[in-house]
């Protein structure tokens, strides 16, 4: 099967032409605010907010309403959960953190246990975008468009927020609300995210790109096009090698996504592997 083959033949089908589709808006909003999240340092975050969702999805189900409502809830409900019990207790953040994600997902599973339903907890978990809905999509494409937007509105501002927030608060930015849009669009993100690589994986598409992207760059503004880049790559080609070895979508993705991330971490020109130790080599004959 020569490659020009190798890349049509799966766009006979409509729901691969789909899949694809947005398998790609979703790797480059979830890889554009994986910069923010790698540039604060959120990555628990991330996966606290990715894991506490699922008990709003199931109750978003159960009452009928948009699975984004559920899940923004209980993403935001999540974040102020942590911030009240590290307030009035002497527990640490990471173990706090650790303690309420686990809290809410296991809420999720009892939930999904007791919904006697078309909800299939694989799907949650796993994801199914090769059965997307137009439901879905719209649901998904309006995420995107709201995250991508915000993210541009506000670049400078939560730019700064994350790399220095005293800072951007003494010069009189108000950092609360830039610290809740940050997870609002976190909960909205994830929500996106779940339609491709599932509740357990999004967390993934939340992190690797920007960090992949963090070893690569230096500036800000081409680290977002470098993991916007290898989000939408990683999505789009995993998404291939997935109808070919007929195996889980979101696992296809992150596993390209995290071999990306290998390949940066040891050939990336001036934080890799490779680069350090020939400066070191360089650097012990003078010494």
């Amino acid at each position: 099967m020569d490659l020009v083959q190798w890349f049509s033949a799966p766009l006979q089908s409509e729901f691969m032409v789909r899949a694809i589709c947005v398998s790609a808006l979703v790797g480059m909003v979830c890889s554009a605010l994986s910069c923010y999240m790698t540039l604060k340092g959120w990555a628990l975050m991330g996966d606290a907010v990715s894991h506490a969702v699922m008990p709003g999805v199931v109750i978003a189900y159960m009452l009928n309403l948009p699975l984004a409502v559920g899940a923004f809830v209980f993403g935001v409900g999540s974040v102020i959960t942590i911030g009240f019990i590290k307030v009035k207790t002497r527990v640490k953040e990471d173990t706090v953190i650790g303690l309420v994600f686990t809290g809410f997902f296991a809420l999720g599973l009892v939930l999904v246990s007791k919904v006697r339903s078309s909800i299939d907890l694989t799907h949650i978990l796993f994801g199914n975008v090769l059965g997307i809905s137009d439901a879905d999509i719209v649901q998904t494409v309006i995420i995107s468009v709201i995250t991508l937007a915000t993210l541009a509105l506000l670049r400078k501002d939560l730019i700064l927020f994350c790399f220095d927030p005293t800072h951007a608060r003494s010069i009189g930015l108000n950092t609360t609300f830039l610290y809740y849009v940050l997870l609002s669009l976190l909960s909205l993100t994830a929500v996106a995210g779940l339609q491709t690589v599932g509740i357990i994986l999004v967390v993934a598409m939340l992190v690797t790109p920007g960090a992949t992207a963090y070893l690569l760059s230096d500036r800000f503004d081409y680290m977002v096009l470098i993991a916007m880049a290898s989000g939408v790559f990683s999505s789009v080609i995993g998404t291939y090698i997935s109808y070919y070895i007929d195996g889980a979508t979101g696992g296809c993705i992150v596993v390209l996504q995290t071999l990306l991330f290998v390949i940066a971490m040891v050939f990336a020109p001036k934080h890799g592997l490779l680069a350090k130790t020939q400066t070191v080599t360089e650097s012990a004959p003078n010494q």
